[in-house]
């Protein structure tokens, strides 16, 4: 765990332990052993005078206390972060080190010429870069293992916008196009709406998915339910059973098609197209720091940049 923090690091152990939820996954997540988890926790118990924790079953859970001392602490944070932010900026300095997490369309298309333009502009800071699911990244803003993640907003399991640990940035919204085999009657239309392609054998992620809900609410905005042939979890994976000839599929237009031969993307129109929001999301009061304000600048015009590529390509 990082701990640029002037606050007692067992508030944060405390804080990881509320996010994760277990001993084991709090230890994982912060880098410290079980066993120095549970005596950190123990020792807050001790100096506070409170008892934070209940046995449950094998495990432990917050007391009522706990969950207040965790909520309370999140002002604390923010200020502490807003404090930080501000004196950085009183002589333009920036913090030494910088993690930066995403989902993995985002690691690879924003975050990583994002990582090697800080490592010119800003070459005595080291970057740490890692790809995760949008809930490991709100644990690990948390924890302090990053201060930057860029996540597809709403997911279910995720913090709503107005959680007041974090704040959540708008990137770009990224419209859904269509995947379809290069012989396909509708594929040198380059645009088609929806209801055009009811009929069709899908692909699409997994149920519970985060891009099954997506895909299932955009048919229902419409009245339609559509088959689902088969699944897939990687967009590469997809464009590949379309480029066999089993079926559709959906592509966020930042996502590239890669090599697969055999396949057309096409424009979705309409009212009922969809889109994914994909947002910046950092500790709740270091949205001022030198460093959230210069990577937020370029994730942005990297972003619009390459959705205007995108829309000028032959589809």
């Amino acid at each position: 765990m990082h701990n640029r923090c002037m606050i007692d690091s067992k508030i944060l152990t405390l804080r990881a332990f509320a996010a994760c939820g277990t001993v084991a996954a709090t230890a994982e997540l912060t880098g410290y052993s079980p066993s120095a988890v549970s005596a950190q926790l123990r020792e807050l118990q001790r100096q506070l005078g409170v008892r934070l924790l209940v046995k449950e079953g094998r495990g432990v859970s917050l007391t009522a206390a706990g969950r207040k001392l965790v909520a309370g602490s999140d002002a604390l944070l923010a200020a502490w972060e807003q404090l930080r932010a501000t004196t950085l900026n009183a002589d333009d300095q920036v913090q030494g080190q910088f993690g930066l997490g995403g989902f993995s369309t985002a690691a690879a298309r924003l975050l990583a010429p994002l990582a090697a333009n800080l490592k010119i502009s800003r070459p005595h800071v080291e970057v740490h870069l890692i790809e995760a699911n949008p809930t490991r990244c709100f644990e690990m803003l948390v924890a302090e293992r990053i201060d930057m993640a860029v996540v597809v907003a709403m997911r279910v399991g995720q913090p709503a916008e107005d959680d007041t640990r974090f704040e959540q940035i708008t990137l770009l919204d990224d419209p859904l196009d269509v995947v379809v085999p290069a012989d396909h009657p509708l594929s040198d239309q380059g645009k088609v709406h929806l209801e055009e392609l009811a009929a069709e054998k899908w692909i699409t992620d997994t149920q519970g998915s985060a891009y099954r809900e997506l895909f299932t609410s955009a048919f229902s905005a419409v009245g339609l339910r559509p088959k689902v042939a088969h699944e897939a979890q990687e967009w590469e994976t997809m464009t590949a059973f379309v480029g066999a000839g089993l079926g559709v599929g959906f592509l966020p237009r930042l996502a590239p098609m890669g090599g697969t031969v055999n396949v057309k993307r096409l424009r979705l129109v309409g009212p009922s197209r969809p889109t994914r929001r994909i947002v910046a999301a950092v500790r709740r009061g270091s949205l001022g720091s030198p460093l959230v304000i210069e990577s937020l600048e370029f994730l942005q015009g990297t972003a619009h940049r390459i959705l205007e590529a995108r829309q000028g390509e032959e589809v």
